[in-house]
């Protein structure tokens, strides 16, 4: 994938500058994140802060930059000066390794592979219900519009097409079940945004679309927000597990002088208040007391895992969404 530095720096400077942390700031921290990911920082950075100072540290400023996972890896990789990336796959801190930014090791400097949380694929629907989607099989229906972000550049569409793929392999057992299923779901999706914020955007406010399919936090977010009354949530039979990986930058953070800060920011969302604000922000924390605590927010939905079922990212990257891959060549069938 090729990225355009100057566009990409412009879009994510853009991105970040209205949600700084306010501070009288002798440090900075900057946060590049993915797209649906914003509401969460905005109350992990005051508390960060607050926490950081009241144990000896000088006074910090977090600033955040949000959009397509990928869309941000590349922004990092074209110049963006990230202390911290906070990713919603693996794949996007990797393809930094490889670009000599980021340590080899770096899901074995945290807990649970450097992932503090997870979430889900699921379904959100207009009020009621009204074309009756339940399960994956019905977004293949004639007609009904499907709302999902572009899988080349979002996490979150790139999760929403893996959890179909692994779906109709589970219920035919054919890859080529498979990929027949998948082509004809993506048939139904009449645009693709670059990020999982726009496709929400698409589905909520230009009403475009029966169904938009997005991380289970997203979803809640969105009913809380609009009063519960225009949409449902619909938990399909299986889904895609979406851990969320984080990960210092290291050759910026050494570069700048901020190991340090950047390693304790990426901590603390480990810790029993990081795990606190992220369940309730709806997203499933790895701290098994904090997770039973809020049982009532995660309903149960068996799910799989891209390691255990679809052979890993590398092998995913390479067969789905290289240049000219499946992904490529179902959306040509589009």
């Amino acid at each position: 994938m090729h990225f355009h530095r100057r566009t990409f720096i412009a879009a994510s400077l853009l991105a970040f500058a209205s949600i700084s942390t306010p501070a009288s700031a002798q440090s900075t921290l900057l946060n590049v994140s993915y797209d649906v990911s914003r509401e969460l920082y905005k109350d992990i950075n005051p508390a960060f802060i607050a926490q950081w100072k009241a144990k000896g540290g000088e006074t910090l400023m977090v600033n955040q930059s949000h959009g397509g996972s990928s869309t941000q890896a590349g922004a990092v990789i074209g110049g963006l000066e990230a202390d911290v990336i906070t990713m919603n796959q693996s794949p996007d801190i990797d393809i930094l390794v490889k670009n000599s930014l980021v340590s080899p090791d770096w899901r074995k400097r945290l807990p649970s592979d450097a992932t503090p949380y997870t979430t889900t694929t699921i379904f959100l629907v207009r009020k009621g219900n009204p074309k009756g989607i339940r399960d994956w099989s019905d977004l293949t229906r004639p007609g009904l519009q499907v709302i999902v972000p572009n899988p080349k550049t979002s996490g979150n569409g790139r999760y929403t097409y893996l959890a179909a793929w692994g779906y109709a392999l589970a219920k035919d057992g054919s890859e080529a079940a498979a990929r027949d299923f998948v082509t004809r779901l993506f048939a139904n999706v009449p645009v693709l945004d670059g990020g999982g914020r726009g496709a929400t955007t698409t589905f909520t406010q230009r009403a475009i679309g029966d169904v938009l399919i997005t991380f289970e936090n997203e979803a809640v977010l969105l009913d809380k927000e609009l009063g519960g009354d225009q949409f449902d949530i619909v938990y399909p039979s299986l889904s895609i597990e979406a851990a969320a990986p984080v990960s210092v930058v290291d050759k910026v953070v050494d570069k700048r002088g901020t190991r340090k800060q950047a390693e304790a920011y990426l901590q603390y969302l480990f810790s029993p208040e990081g795990q606190e604000i992220i369940a309730k922000h709806h997203f499933r924390p790895r701290n098994e007391t904090v997770l039973k605590k809020y049982a009532d927010r995660f309903p149960a939905v068996k799910t799989f895992t891209v390691e255990g079922t679809l052979g890993g990212w590398d092998a995913v990257k390479k067969a789905h969404f290289s240049d000219g891959g499946i992904y490529d060549q179902i959306v040509v069938k589009r």
